[in-house]
Parts: C-alpha cells; sequence; structure tokens
C-alpha cells in the first residue's frame, strides 16, 4: 500500500491491443494530471519513482457477451500481457465495475468499439463500467490524453441510457465543460448538441405526476433521481418546454399563492424561473426565502436568487448575505459559490471575492475546509488569461494562510486556460460537422 498512501495522486493505466496475434495487450501506468506541463517543468517531482502496484481487472467483450474479469497486478511502468481471445472486433475492458483508484485508457480503436458497443446494445456492459468509462473519458479528453470528440461522440447512446448513475456522471462532465465554455461565442454548438442528446429522453420520462387532488405521486427512488437529473439538464441547456413548464408553475405559485410545484424538482423550476423571469419573480422568491422556516426550503430558495441573469440583483444579494444578518452565517459561502456558478455573476463573485476578502477571511479563516471551499468555488471557473494573471495578482497580496488552496486554485485555472489554447477549436471544428445524433 505505500505507493498508494505515501505518493501524491494516483495512475492512469493505458491498455493497448497489439498487432501480433498472439492475444497479448500493452499495460502501461503513469502518474495522472490535468496539466502535462507540470511534468516537464517539475521532472524531479515527476521521476521513475511515480508507479503503482496496480490490481487491474481486465474482461474481453463482443457485441453479445463479456468475459468473465481476470486480475492482472501491474507494478512496472509497462508490460505486456496475455488475454482472452482478442479479434479485431472484441473490446477490452479494464477497472471492472470501478474497484481500482485510478483511470483508464485505451487504444483509439478501442474506444471506438466500446462506443459502438453502447450505440448498440449498452447492456452488455455493467451500469457501474458505464458510468466509469463516461466519467474516465471526459476527463482523459479534458487533460489532452485522448482527442475532443470522444467523449462527444460516447454520450450520443445516452437517449437509450435507462439508469440513473452514467446520467449522473454525464451531467457532472457537461456541467464542468459548459462552464469551461458557456463565455465562448460558439457556445450555442454546445449546448445544443448537448440537448440533442437529452430530449429524446427528457420527453419520455416527462415531469413528476401528480394526482387529481394535488398530492404528488411517489415513483421508485431512481427512477425519480433520473427524472430529476434529466430535467436539470434539459432546462440547464434551454429546453423550450422545460422553460415553459418552469414559467408557467411558478406563475400559478405568485397568482394562487399554492406552491403546487413538485418537491423533487423545486430547486430546478425556481431556478429556472428566476433566470427567465421578470425582477418580481426575483423579489417573489427572496419574499419567500425570508417568510419560509424550513430550513432545507430556505437554501433552495436563497439558491435560486443567485441564478438571475440581472447584475444589479446578484449584487444586492451579495451584499444583503455577507453585511445584514438576513442570511445565515453558513450560507453566505454558498451564495458566492452560486453566483460564481452563473455565467453572468462571475466576474461580479470574482471581484467580490477580492473586494471582501479581508472580511471574509477574518470570519471563515479559520475553518480551513469552508475557507477552501470558497476559494476553489470562486475559481475554478475562471479561465482566460487575463483572470489568471488576476489570481496570481491578489494571491501576492493577499494570500497569506490560505496559501495551498490558493495553489491549487492557480494549477486549475492553468489547465483552464491551456485547455482553451489547445483544444478549443478541435473541439469546435467536430461539433460543427457532429452527425444529428
Amino acid at each position: 500500500m505505500d505507493r498508494w498512501t505515501l505518493q501524491m495522486g494516483y495512475p492512469v493505466v493505458t491498455i493497448s491491443k497489439n498487432d501480433s496475434l498472439d492475444n497479448s495487450v500493452t499495460i502501461s501506468q503513469e502518474h495522472f494530471v490535468y496539466d502535462t506541463d507540470a511534468k516537464i517543468q517539475n521532472p524531479e517531482l515527476f521521476n521513475k519513482s511515480f508507479q503503482w502496484q496496480i490490481p487491474l481487472t481486465l474482461a474481453v467483450g463482443n457485441s453479445s457477451h463479456i468475459s468473465t474479469e481476470t486480475i492482472i497486478w501491474v507494478s512496472n511502468k509497462t508490460e505486456t500481457h496475455r488475454v482472452g481471445h482478442v479479434g479485431s472486433e472484441t473490446w477490452l475492458l479494464g477497472n471492472i465495475n470501478q474497484t481500482g483508484y485510478f483511470r483508464v485508457n485505451y487504444d483509439l480503436h478501442n474506444w471506438r468499439l466500446l462506443i459502438q458497443q453502447l450505440m448498440t446494445n449498452p447492456t452488455i456492459i455493467s451500469v457501474g463500467n458505464r458510468a466509469g468509462l463516461i466519467d474516465d473519458v471526459f476527463n482523459l479528453a479534458r487533460a489532452g490524453y485522448l482527442p475532443q470528440n470522444v467523449p462527444l461522440q460516447m454520450i450520443s447512446y445516452l437517449s437509450q441510457e435507462t439508469e440513473f448513475l452514467p446520467w449522473h456522471a454525464a451531467s457532472r462532465a457537461l456541467y464542468q465543460l459548459d462552464k469551461l465554455l458557456d463565455r465562448t461565442e460558439d457556445h450555442s454548438l454546445f449546448s445544443d448538441y448537448v440537448l440533442r442528446q437529452v430530449e429524446p429522453k427528457y420527453h419520455k420520462l416527462g415531469w413528476p405526476a401528480t394526482s387529481p387532488q394535488g398530492s404528488f405521486m411517489q415513483a421508485a427512488y431512481q427512477t425519480e433521481e433520473l427524472q430529476r437529473e434529466v430535467m436539470m439538464l434539459a432546462c440547464s441547456f434551454g429546453n423550450k418546454h422545460c422553460h415553459r413548464q418552469a414559467v408557467s408553475l411558478i406563475s400559478d405559485w405568485i397568482s394562487s399563492n399554492k406552491n403546487r410545484i413538485p418537491p423533487n424538482v423545486r430547486d430546478i423550476v425556481y431556478c429556472t424561473g428566476v433566470s427567465l423571469m421578470d425582477e418580481d419573480v426575483w423579489e417573489f422568491i427572496w419574499m419567500k426565502f425570508h417568510s419560509s422556516t424550513a430550513i432545507s426550503e430556505k437554501k433552495v430558495l436563497l439558491e435560486a436568487l443567485t441564478c438571475s441573469d440581472n447584475i444589479f440583483l446578484l449584487n444586492r444579494l451579495l451584499n444583503l448575505s455577507l453585511t445584514s444578518d438576513l442570511v445565515p452565517d453558513q450560507d453566505v459561502i454558498d451564495v458566492i459559490i452560486h453566483v460564481g456558478r452563473n455565467p453572468l455573476g462571475r466576474h461580479l463573485a470574482w471581484r467580490y471575492f477580492r473586494e471582501k476578502w479581508d472580511i471574509l477571511n477574518s470570519r471563515y479563516g479559520e475553518a480551513l475546509f469552508m475557507n477552501s471551499k470558497l476559494i476553489s468555488g470562486v475559481t475554478e471557473f475562471l479561465n482566460t488569461e487575463a483572470e489568471l494573471n488576476e489570481l496570481k495578482e491578489f494571491i501576492l497580496t493577499s494570500g497569506g494562510e490560505s496559501a495551498p488552496a490558493f495553489a491549487r486554485a492557480v494549477e486549475i485555472v492553468q489547465a483552464n486556460v491551456k485547455w482553451h489554447i489547445l483544444f478549443q477549436q478541435q473541439f469546435y471544428r467536430w461539433l460543427r460537422k457532429a452527425p444529428d445524433g
């Protein structure tokens, strides 16, 4: 276990089929990093000692069958192993059910075969592995180990996906990408592509059902979670039906003063309504935030207020949360982070964070967890050279006690800036040619 507990980070294991006919594969391992330049700049950090003893479970499959897993212990940088019969149409799958703490990469041909399998019959691959493939493919592309189109091709199978976990893995990855792209001029190419993958499932699942008496019909937990995940994607990426539904539910609430919005999708409806409707709706939600006594409902209402596209209202919310006792102390950080997640509030939250740093630091500095949550929350989506320079300058003047959290923030923003320089064009080039999936 020493290599796992005494070395930082974790490995990426790359499995490649050999052209020879002896059913052998080459397995290599390296330290997984998002910024590959770091290896070049710090050779002494990334020297030969970065190796792990890896229990790699491996299965071989084709369009109708998957073999039982075998376990291979990988302890060198590169090794060759013989596995079951490997033909040109058989694919390999590593880290079965995600039991190992590492990422898995394959040669491009194997990725294509796995995507083809997901398109034709996803259930041959287990739910855990489908979620793991999605998580790995997006992170590997983000770090430059794979071409940018591979994850985009993989999610085109999602309309056939009936389980919550793979959808959850996809939505996490897509929100991260969206934050990286939401201020680029071609952003609509990306959101349209995502919507094309999401809409068939959205229309099939619909909204939570209500009985004639107006009470909510309880669905099975997994079904409810899947429906919620798909609705959130549809509303976030601009599905018109989802928008109309949210606006109509909020309007009904305002006119009847009866909240008939299904509890498990209130956050989605409130946020969508606030972002699309006028200032009166914001004031209405703000009023409900004050009058509500249920803590969980207050949290959802407060978060919805950060979804507005009105800079004046976002600014007002930031100031009220810090300077009045209207917002509980532990929620102030969430307000700032959520304003930063709103593309129109990103610059506002970042500026506000810097201006109020002394107050924030004296209030939360002792609670290191709160402090690092705040620092990563307002910086993780900065992605321009100018913002990177602002961050570095700010650290020079004020960083002090929170040095580790700021060092991590610089790494992330550097990786964001670098992704734009290296991959943004390749990413959009593929989307322009993408088939209508």
